[in-house]
């Protein structure tokens, strides 16, 4: 029934299967990848024929996690899985980055890789399984496909590279990077590293892609018994090469002079305009403008790259390694907590810090588990910052890819939770965009954080480099430009600190580069990455002292395990008065850390001395603040501390005989008491008459001395005259039950 091939191998100390020919038989391509216990479904179907008309590659990868892969229900009410989690958009791209450079040239068919998660043992990352088998799916589908790839994930544990680090593995790793390649060479990376070197960096990029190699050839040895029969390529016909020879011959000269304009809306301009004068005269010449439109775009990249190659200059008069103009304010808003407005050259990130508080932090329902993130970074780039009108709505993979960029970027300096325990969000608004738009919203995080007076371990800086590749040299180019990253072979992100690496992407748009290339690359960047961040120094240089009076301030008490109870109260009543009571906002954790925060000084010390009194314990001779609470005719009970009631005796009340409690005091009246002791059932015993009301001085030995001078005076004093006697007789008989 089942025409069923299976391939298997040891691969970083862990069995990785390669199945097919037993589900998802329709497809043209089917593989399930194992590795451990997940297990990943991936699929590629191909449309015969492209859509007329279509000037671009319609790739779609679609990764998807399905939560019984983990022996979970989904939350919420709906109880399926509904729209991409973050975590299923980033993965969608992650694989979607190698595999598209690798389809033919002017290749316009639709097609479709699906990677479904149907079991994950919590130890071995789904996302390089679904990358090899898709991988695998394509190379078996037939569809024209100049693979196969793989994927790798490279963890630095204790000075050494690790392959594939395990979830465990990777908690004490200083690097987290994937990539992947073919054999030639590497086509993708993607990384967050702990300030790690130049040197380190492409040593694991090195290492990996010689882990890759035994992958492949498993994956060629599939094909070579699974494999269906290969799309035949289309060739150009006479007919095509016949426009393209027409288009060059019309629209090279326009397209030369607006490349020689700096200013992007007036160069943009001006190749329109050229366009459309060739446009015309392929109309007038009976010849179809709409088919060269592909055309147009080679034309561009001829006239750049080799402009380029031969004079050493770009097209707004740089050289390869100049970095644009920058500017860098911060405190540009005067409400938000932290702002700052990054421009470089024609890129402008606004980016804008806001401190919250642990009821702030995003929870992430994962497969691997719920967690909590307090560092959250949204990127957006809404249409005007092109200069165009367009669609506004909810952010694209494109967003959320380039925000988790500069997120990778920024974490590792951030400071512990427990030393600095505010959640972050930081927004990063594209003002305007040409060139580089990620790199720009690293550089205006780290100064907003710094502005909002989150202690950084160091600024962070971030630049795009490009790559000219030819058959008679290549260029390396530092801070791209738009057009340079469209017309280019690699877009190569790196950022960190004046020591290190924290983050590295890189995209090849050819079939691989050579380490030569990357190490002039990471070498070009550093010199980059350090007169940006010279110039970032000019706006600030480290995070204020304190952070903005518009934020709240968090204040961290620890109390006793046992106390955690009394502080929420039942049903949480104690907590929710003092919140309502004071307005700040409690986070009480397991351990006994109680986190208070509030922008009002007076009122997160309100708050921090209730629950201070709540946990206190009375301590014998010490003078309290009170407020009677009650009063009955053997004296008033008066509350102190917060949460905790103390008898003070109707002889206790006063340094003279008081008849009538409420002669001295009166219920909500606020009084000053001493803490005598406590009866055999733990009761608080108070006194008044031994304190200073006015003053809160103790007065127990002036009392004393009044005392030993009169008969008076030896009744208070608790001498051994009869009427002492009868005042301790009276508080026996009178001693509130259980009930008072």
């Amino acid at each position: 029934m089942f025409n069923h091939f299976r391939k298997e191998l040891d691969w970083g100390g862990r069995k990785l299967i390669l199945e097919t020919g037993k589900v998802a038989r329709q497809a043209d391509g089917s593989v399930m990848a194992r590795y451990g216990d997940t297990i990943v479904l991936c699929t590629a179907v191909g449309v015969r024929s492209p859509k007329p008309g279509q000037d671009f590659f319609p790739l779609t990868v679609n990764y998807q996690e399905k939560t019984f892969a983990a022996g979970k229900i989904p939350g919420g009410f709906f109880k399926r899985e509904g729209r991409p989690t973050e975590k299923e958009v980033l993965t969608s791209r992650l694989i979607d980055r190698p595999l598209r450079p690798l389809f033919p040239k002017g290749f316009r068919n639709e097609v479709q890789v699906v990677a479904t998660v149907l079991s994950h043992d919590l130890e071995n990352d789904p996302d390089m399984v679904a990358m090899v088998g898709c991988s695998a799916a394509l190379t078996l589908s037939g569809i024209p496909f100049f693979g196969p790839i793989a994927g790798a994930r490279v963890g630095y544990i204790d000075g050494a590279y690790v392959l594939n680090p395990t979830s465990d593995q990777m908690e004490t790793s200083k690097l987290d990077l994937v990539l992947a390649g073919t054999t030639e060479g590497v086509l993708m990376v993607e990384s967050e590293a702990s300030e790690l070197s130049e040197e380190i960096m492409l040593g694991a990029v090195t290492f990996g892609h010689a882990a890759l190699l035994p992958v492949i050839q498993a994956i060629i040895e599939l094909a070579e018994h699974a494999a269906r029969e290969p799309w035949a390529l289309v060739e150009k016909t006479d007919a095509e090469k016949a426009l393209a020879a027409r288009v060059d011959a019309l629209g090279r000269a326009g397209l030369v002079e607006a490349y020689t304009e700096k200013l992007k809306q007036v160069r943009q301009d001006k190749v329109s305009a050229a366009k459309k004068a060739a446009s015309a005269a392929l109309t007038a010449e009976g010849l179809d403008a709409d088919k060269a439109k592909g055309l147009f775009k080679e034309l561009e990249a001829d006239i750049v790259r080799n402009a380029i190659l031969d004079t050493g200059l770009r097209i707004d008069g740089r050289d390869t390694k100049t970095v644009r103009p920058i500017a860098a304010e911060v405190g540009v808003l005067p409400r938000a907590h932290g702002s700052a407005l990054f421009t470089r050259g024609e890129t402008q990130a606004l980016c804008v810090a806001t401190l919250g508080t642990g009821q702030d932090e995003q929870i992430i329902d994962a497969l691997d588990g719920e967690y909590r993130e307090h560092f959250m970074l949204h990127y957006n780039f809404p249409p005007y910052s092109v200069g165009e009108a367009g669609r506004m709505g909810s952010p694209g993979r494109r967003e959320i890819g380039h925000g988790k960029l500069a997120w990778r970027a920024i974490h590792p300096l951030l400071p512990a939770k427990d030393k600095f325990p505010y959640t972050l969000r930081i927004v990063s608004e594209i003002t305007e965009s040409n060139g580089s738009s990620s790199m720009a919203t690293v550089c205006g995080t780290s100064l907003a954080l710094m502005d909002a007076g989150v202690p950084l371990e160091r600024p962070v800086a971030g630049i795009a480099m490009g790559l000219i590749k030819e058959d008679r040299g290549y260029a390396v180019l530092s801070d791209i430009l738009g057009d340079e990253d469209f017309l280019g072979d690699m877009d190569f992100k790196v950022a960190g600190t004046e020591r290190g690496i924290t983050s590295l992407q890189m995209d090849i748009k050819i079939t691989s580069i050579t380490p030569d290339i990357m190490r002039v690359a990471l070498d070009q960047a550093r010199d980059g990455r350090i007169h940006i961040l010279g110039e970032m120094a000019k706006a600030l240089t480290s995070g204020r002292e304190e952070v903005a009076p518009t934020a709240p301030r968090i204040t961290i008490i620890t109390v006793p395990k046992e106390k955690i109870r009394d502080v929420i109260g039942t049903g949480g009543k104690v907590i929710r008065e003092i919140v309502e009571m004071t307005g700040a906002k409690i986070d009480i954790e397991d351990d006994g850390t109680i986190k208070i925060a509030s922008s009002d000084p007076e009122k997160a010390q309100a708050a921090i001395d209730r629950i201070r009194g709540i946990v206190a314990e009375p301590e014998v001779g010490v003078i309290y603040n009170g407020k009677v609470v009650k009063t009955a005719e053997f004296g008033a009970f008066v509350n102190f501390l917060g949460a905790k009631d103390g008898l003070v005796h109707i002889s206790e009340l006063s340094q003279g005989r008081v008849n009538k409690t409420t002669d001295v005091v009166n219920q909500g009246d606020a009084v000053k008491v001493k803490v005598m002791g406590f009866d055999d059932r733990g009761k608080v015993k108070l006194s008044m008459r031994v304190v200073d009301q006015a003053t809160g001085e103790d007065i127990t030995e002036k009392v004393g001395a009044k005392a030993g001078g009169g008969r008076e005076g030896g009744r208070e004093g608790g001498g051994g005259r009869e009427g002492g006697g009868r005042e301790r007789g009276d508080r026996e008989r009178h001693e509130p039950t259980a009930a008072e």
